[in-house]
């Protein structure tokens, strides 16, 4: 599990209200009822959300459907007025808001007003970057919107390592963004946002990871977090991404020589009770790990989002979760709890 920083878990402490207490002890109350019974129940509504600024991205990570453009559904950007109209349903219970599913948020001209938006109703706010667009303006603007925690990818300390799964990206880009943010939150005094270097650890990078720390102490982000990488097609691993040090992957080997997710797939999930994720479009999917929205629960354009969240196709997938989760496809592939380090 990644490690708590004390500043920036004072920060989203200090974003609960008696109402987001409440609403979040109505949905862990739902979630372990539903667990003991299994018998669906949904008690209040989600406690953090992912919003996709859209689904464009300016690189081609090989094992990104974005990156790919092997999307079936439409590529296109968030909308400001109807981000603000879902955000005004629910940000009384509403505690932690991922600008992120699919794409570079940065490419939407209006992201870092959204992200202002969200502050200013008291919402913890998140987002996750390649950081090829933190330019000098981009870095002290996004101090100003009030993010509280950015997400900076970086797959490689040198670029030919780098470039190997970022590809079309440049090392030194992300490095100048990287410093870009540090400078500004220095000049504005700022505590926010909690800046650190993702780092996805595969085969050929597993020999930077203390490099990656050097780095990151060296430009003065607040911490560096080890993700483990998904493979789609994990049980061949055509571009040999799985890493050898055992901890940083997501499956084993087999006798026979291919991988089997480590994950034992329960037939529970906390995500799908307290989270949920809407597409730059409105589509309303389970989590993060339905990248093409194949699973949609509701469609938010012209419906109030508290009826999606109860409404027969959410109950019905709930449903299926509690009986064999190991049916659900976007499931058979999910790292679950079993995701992310910190060094």
């Amino acid at each position: 599990m990644a490690r708590f920083n004390r500043h920036d878990t004072i920060n989203l402490i200090s974003k609960l209200t008696p109402r987001r207490v409440w609403n979040a002890a109505c949905v862990l109350a739902s979630f372990y009822l539903s667990k003991w019974t299994r018998k669906p129940v949904q008690w209040g509504f989600p406690i953090s959300i992912s919003f996709e600024p859209t689904t464009s991205c300016n690189l081609r990570c090989p094992e990104c459907p974005s990156g790919l453009r092997a999307f079936t559904r439409p590529t296109g950007m968030l909308q400001n007025d109807f981000f603000r109209d879902t955000i005004d349903q629910l940000h009384k219970d509403l505690l932690y808001l991922v600008f992120y599913f699919q794409g570079e948020p940065y490419l939407n001209p209006g992201f870092l007003d959204m992200v202002q938006y969200a502050s200013s109703k008291g919402i913890y706010t998140a987002t996750s970057t390649n950081a090829h667009y933190l330019n000098d303006e981009n870095a002290r603007r996004t101090i100003e919107s009030g993010l509280d925690r950015l997400i900076i990818s970086i797959d490689g300390t040198s670029q030919d390592v780098y470039q190997q799964y970022r590809v079309g990206g440049t090392l030194n880009k992300v490095l100048e963004g990287a410093r870009n943010i540090v400078k500004w939150k220095k000049e504005m005094k700022s505590k926010t946002p909690f800046v650190f270097f993702q780092f996805l650890v595969v085969k050929h990078n597993e020999h930077q990871i203390e490099d990656v720390k050097r780095l990151a102490k060296e430009i003065g982000v607040d911490d560096v977090w080890l993700k483990t990488a998904q493979i789609y097609d994990y049980e061949n691993d055509p571009n040999h991404l799985i890493p050898s040090i055992d901890k940083y992957s997501r499956y084993k080997k087999s006798s026979q020589g291919t991988y089997t997710v480590k994950n034992s797939l329960q037939n529970h999930c906390w995500r799908l009770w307290h989270a949920t994720v809407i597409t730059w479009d409105g589509l309303v999917v389970p989590c993060c790990f339905d990248k093409d929205a194949g699973h949609k629960l509701g469609d938010l354009k012209g419906i109030p989002f508290k009826e999606v969240w109860h409404n027969k196709e959410y109950i019905d997938f709930r449903k299926q979760m509690l009986k064999s989760r190991k049916n659900i496809d976007i499931c058979a592939n999910c790292s679950e709890g079993t995701r992310v380090w910190s060094n």
